[in-house]
């Protein structure tokens, strides 16, 4: 591995300022990712390590100093994710002949404008990107694999960008109310408070995309709705933005009962994961069914996401590598 030193001079660039701190946090991103040492002093930035990986960093730091003048506002978070993709993307147009050249606008050109501090919902894997290219085209998205992939989150996000656009007038939030059906009589309190544990990871995505206020105003006037899947029967749902959660957990009777509320102008997103399927013995999952009956229609699209679209903490990640080895090294003695 040949090693170089390199120093980058942003002195003649315009509002370094306003990035200076975001800047200095993908240096950070960029030690971790592509294994250099990296700092800034003033309008310098120095990088030392693998020719190669100096040679990413810097272009990587001058498409982020592009990206964030345009108004881009980029977490930590969306600056590592960013990164892998960044150096991946380069490394395999390189393996393939290219000029190894990729540019970072390209991987956030998929990003989804949302009323929050956030201002970007931002994809961390191709298959997020995908997904968010799927959901614009198509009218029915399918989008199955683990949980922290993604497909709710993404899926609320693209509901509040068309319903603030007035692509749609409404947006409806469904999932099956209990993991074995949906019989609440036996759980105390109102109807209300039978359904709103169940309910409370839509929330929680909601909140995080919108002020509460503002979510709590638009559930008052109906214009979000939030509500177990038992509410969709015998309703038609035109202008409206619909995403069944947790549709590994529908029967196929309720899996058919919600495929046919969909009306005019409405747009559907179904996710769920198929091998977290807590139906009772005998029951067939309405998620499982649906990948056989509806492959063939032209109209709609499945998203398959996998462990490698997880997004977590650092340090969760790492727990799920530990656990990975744990298991393997446990079957091998077995």
């Amino acid at each position: 591995m040949r090693t170089v030193k390199h120093e980058l001079d942003l002195g003649a660039e315009k509002n370094l300022s306003a990035v200076y701190g975001r800047l200095d946090t993908a240096l950070k991103a960029m030690e971790d990712v592509l294994g250099i040492k990296a700092s800034m002093r003033g309008s310098k930035v120095f990088l030392h390590g693998d020719r190669e990986a100096v040679s990413s960093a810097e272009r990587f730091i001058r498409e982020f100093y592009s990206i964030n003048t345009d108004g881009f506002n980029i977490s930590p978070e969306d600056i590592r994710y960013a990164l892998q993709n960044f150096t991946h993307a380069g490394r395999k147009k390189h393996s393939s002949g290219g000029d190894g050249a990729s540019h970072l606008k390209e991987i956030f050109s998929a990003n989804i404008p949302v009323p929050s501090k956030k201002k970007f919902i931002v994809p961390r894997s191709e298959t997020q990107k995908k997904y968010i290219e799927a959901i614009k085209k198509y009218d029915m998205v399918i989008g199955i694999g683990p949980a922290g992939t993604g497909k709710t989150y993404l899926a609320m996000a693209m509901a509040i960008n068309a319903l603030l656009k007035k692509q749609v007038s409404r947006i409806i939030l469904a999932r099956p109310a209990v993991e074995a059906g949906e019989s609440l009589g036996f759980l105390p309190g109102t109807l209300y408070e039978k359904v709103n544990p169940y309910l409370r990871p839509l929330y929680d995505a909601l909140f995080d995309m919108m002020e509460a206020e503002k979510v709590n105003r638009l559930i008052d006037r109906g214009i979000i709705e939030i509500a177990p899947l038992a509410f969709m029967r015998g309703r038609t749902l035109n202008d409206s933005f619909i995403i069944l959660d947790e549709a590994q957990n529908t029967t196929s009777e309720q899996m058919k009962m919600y495929l046919t509320r969909l009306g005019f102008n409405s747009k559907t997103v179904i996710t769920g994961d198929t091998t977290q399927i807590d139906l009772p013995p005998g029951k067939t999952s309405g998620l499982k069914e649906i990948e056989k009956l509806l492959k063939g229609i032209k109209q709609l699209c499945f998203v398959y996401f996998s462990e490698k679209d997880v997004v977590r903490h650092k340090l969760v990640q790492e727990i799920i590598k530990a656990y990975e080895k744990f298991e393997k090294s446990r079957k091998n003695r077995q």
